[in-house]
C-alpha cells in the first residue's frame, strides 16, 4: 500500500513532520470533521451525570457512583467494541451503538428527574456507558491506514491528543453552562443528541475506514489475536488508569470546590483551564522532532505528572487551583501522546483499534474509580480531599511503569507476527 503522504524514503527523511503536512494527507478531512463532532459529547458525559444526579439527590457520593457505573461499563465494553470494529468494520459497530447510547442517556435523565431510586439510575448508567462510541480510537486507526510507514504517525498521535483535549475544553464549559443556567438535565440531553448526530455522520464516511481483514479466500477472519496479549499494552493500560484518576478526581473535586465557595459556574472554567494546559502541551509535543526514545519520554512525562498532581490538594484559592490545574494538564499530554505512539511499535495493525480502545477504556475505568472515591472523600472528609485521588493514582501507576518499563520495547524490525487464524500471510511489525 503506497503512502498517501510521501512517495520517497528520502523525502520522508528530509521533510520535517508537521501539522500542515499531516492535514494535507489525502482524505483526512473527510473523517476529521465528523470525528470531532462525534467525540465532543464524550467530554460532557461524566460531568453532566454528576451535576444532574447531585442536583436530584443532594449527594456527590451518589452522583460519583452513578457516573462511575457509566465509566466502568464503558471501560469493560470499549475493547470489545474495538475488536468488533477490527473484525466487521467501524460503521457496523457505530450505527447501532449511537442509537443505544442516545436512548440510554435519555432514559437516565428521565429517571433522575423523576426521583427514581439509586439502583434504577445504576441500571440506566450501565448501557449508557457500554454504548459510548469509541470514535477517538477509530480515528487513530484511520490515521494508521493513511500514514502507514510514514514519520507523521507521531504527529498524528499528538494531533489526536490535542483534538481530544480541545473537546475537554469545550465540553465541560458547555455541560456546566447548560446544567447551571438552563436545566440540570440539559447537559445530558444535549450529550445524547450530539452523540447521535455526530456518530451517524462519522459512520457515513465509509471510504476512510480501515479495511476488514480477510483470509486468503476473501472471507472475514474468524479469530484474531487479542491486543491484550502484548505485555507492553498491559503496562500502558496501568499507566492510563493513573491518567484516568486525574480526570475523574479533577471533575468531582473541582465541582465540589466551586460549590463550597458559592461559585458553581466557575467549575467549567477551572476544568477548561486544566484541559487547555493539556491541549497546549499536546500542540508542542507534535511540533517537536523527538530524538529521545518514546519509552524514556513516557517515564519522564509520567514522573512530572505525578509530581504536579501531588500538589493539587494543597491549593487554597481558585487562582492557585487554576494554576496547578494548568500545570497538571500540561503534564498529561506528553504521557498520553507517547503512550498512543508506542502502540504503533507494539501491536500489529489488525489489532490496533482494539489496543486503542483498551487504553481509552483504561482512562474511563480510572476516571470511574476516581469519581467514586473522590465523591466519597468530598462527602466524608474535608473540602478538597478529593484531590488526593489524582495524587494516589498517578504515584501507583508511576511505580508500576518503572518496574515494568522493559516490556515497552517494541518487537525487532523484520520480526513477523501472525494476524489471526486461518489462511493469511504474516505481517511485519514496524
Amino acid at each position: 500500500m503506497a503512502s498517501t503522504v510521501t512517495t520517497s524514503k528520502d523525502s520522508a527523511a528530509t521533510s520535517r513532520p508537521g501539522y500542515g503536512r499531516l492535514l494535507r494527507t489525502r482524505g483526512a478531512w473527510t473523517f476529521l470533521l465528523p470525528g470531532f463532532a462525534a467525540r465532543q459529547p464524550f467530554a460532557m458525559l461524566t460531568l453532566s451525570i454528576v451535576l444532574l444526579v447531585q442536583h436530584t439527590t443532594g449527594s456527590y457520593g451518589a452522583a460519583g457512583a452513578v457516573a462511575a457505573a457509566t465509566g466502568v461499563s464503558m471501560a469493560l465494553f470499549a475493547p470489545y467494541t474495538g475488536r468488533l470494529a477490527d473484525r466487521h468494520g467501524q460503521r457496523a459497530v457505530l450505527v447501532p451503538g449511537v442509537l443505544v447510547h442516545a436512548a440510554a442517556g435519555l432514559a437516565l435523565t428521565a429517571l433522575a428527574l423523576n426521583g427514581a431510586p439509586l439502583w434504577a439510575l445504576f441500571a440506566a448508567a450501565v448501557p449508557t456507558g457500554a454504548s459510548v462510541p469509541q470514535v477517538g480510537p477509530m480515528v487513530r486507526a484511520r490515521w494508521g491506514v493513511r500514514l502507514k510507514g510514514s514519520p507523521l504517525m507521531a504527529t498524528a498521535a499528538a494531533f489526536e491528543s490535542v483534538t481530544d483535549e480541545f473537546t475537554f475544553v469545550v465540553g465541560p464549559l458547555l455541560a456546566t453552562a447548560l446544567c447551571t443556567t438552563v436545566d440540570p438535565s440539559a447537559g445530558l440531553v444535549t450529550e445524547a443528541a450530539l452523540t447521535l448526530v455526530g456518530g451517524l455522520l462519522f459512520a457515513a464516511q465509509k471510504g476512510t475506514q480501515p479495511p476488514v481483514a480477510t483470509s486468503g479466500d476473501g472471507h472475514t477472519r474468524v479469530r484474531h489475536a487479542s491486543a491484550l496479549r502484548v505485555p507492553g499494552v498491559r503496562v500502558l493500560i496501568v499507566t492510563f488508569l493513573g491518567i484516568g484518576s486525574v480526570f475523574g478526581g479533577m471533575q468531582v473535586s473541582l465541582a465540589a470546590y466551586t460549590e463550597s465557595i458559592g461559585e458553581p459556574g466557575l467549575n467549567g472554567v477551572l476544568y477548561g483551564v486544566f484541559a487547555a494546559g493539556n491541549m497546549l502541551a499536546g500542540l508542542a509535543c507534535g511540533a517537536i522532532a523527538w530524538k529521545v526514545a518514546p519509552q524514556r519520554r513516557l517515564i519522564v512525562a509520567y514522573a512530572a505528572l505525578a509530581l504536579a498532581a501531588s500538589a493539587l490538594w494543597t491549593a487554597d484559592s481558585a487562582l492557585l487551583l487554576g494554576a496547578l490545574g494548568l500545570l497538571v494538564g500540561m503534564c498529561i499530554a506528553p504521557a498520553l501522546i507517547t503512550g498512543y505512539t508506542l502502540v504503533e511499535s507494539l501491536v500489529p495493525a489488525g489489532a490496533r483499534t482494539e489496543a486503542f480502545t483498551w487504553l481509552t477504556g483504561a482512562v474511563a475505568l480510572g476516571q470511574a474509580a476516581a469519581v467514586t472515591v473522590a465523591g466519597q472523600f468530598e462527602d466524608r472528609l474535608w473540602d478538597g480531599a478529593g484531590f488526593l485521588v489524582p495524587m494516589g493514582g498517578t504515584l501507583l501507576a508511576l511505580a508500576t511503569l518503572l518496574a515494568l518499563r522493559s516490556r515497552l520495547a517494541g518487537a525487532p524490525r523484520g520480526r513477523t507476527v501472525a494476524r489471526g487464524m486461518g489462511h493469511r500471510e504474516p505481517v511485519a511489525v514496524d
